[in-house]
């Protein structure tokens, strides 16, 4: 692959990732609600998740989802139905206060921020269409394994820089403040915007 390649890919990748969808709420809310602790975890498990549907992509994935249309339908709506899930949660906690953050310490354990980071992400499976699609045009089919490699990383590490940016902004504390005195109706309104994006995800 030539460097233009390379840079067109990452470019590419960023704009999608910066676009709002689920997870950029739930780094939001995590960071302003759970310190940036657990949201960098967040971050680095929608690195891996990214990676992983990256990897299905050059595996043919989503020439898989185009033969078999259905399996694609049912990852769309078991993952719908995740994201519907963590609104739920989230409606259900709106009332309660934020959780104190003691030093070096975080509500949720860096590992389960991680999980939920990985497993939120994996919930929609449209990553591994647009991946294909941009792979179609920019990572030719004689690539080394090596430039493939290059690629996956370059996917992990764009992807986590640019939530652990947004987990570093919201856990500031003005930003935590603001957030805690406004928590049950910030925690209704993305609990709603997560369940309409994961009724989209599952019905488009």
């Amino acid at each position: 692959m030539t460097l233009a390649g390379f840079v067109s890919v990452a470019l590419i990748h960023l704009l999608a990732a910066i676009s709002p969808g689920p997870s950029f709420v739930l780094s939001v809310r995590s960071a302003a609600s759970e310190g940036l602790r657990t949201a960098m975890g967040l971050a680095v498990g929608f690195g891996l998740a990214a990676t992983l549907w990256a990897a299905a992509a050059l595996l043919g994935l989503s020439l898989l989802f185009e033969v078999v249309p259905a399996l694609f339908t049912a990852l769309k709506v078991v993952g719908g139905l995740f994201l519907t899930y963590i609104a739920w949660k989230m409606w259900q906690h709106a009332s309660e206060p934020l959780p104190v953050i003691a030093e070096g310490t975080a509500p949720r354990s860096v590992f389960g921020a991680v999980w939920l980071g990985l497993i939120a992400m994996l919930a929609n499976p449209k990553p591994a269409v647009f991946f294909g699609a941009v792979f179609v045009g920019l990572v030719p089919v004689e690539a080394s394994l090596a430039d493939k490699l290059f690629v996956l990383f370059n996917i992990f590490w764009v992807e986590t820089a640019w939530y652990m940016f947004v987990a570093r902004v919201f856990s500031l504390p003005r930003a935590r403040t603001a957030y805690g005195r406004f928590k049950s109706k910030l925690d209704r309104s993305f609990g709603g915007l997560i369940a309409v994006l994961g009724a989209k995800i599952a019905i488009t």
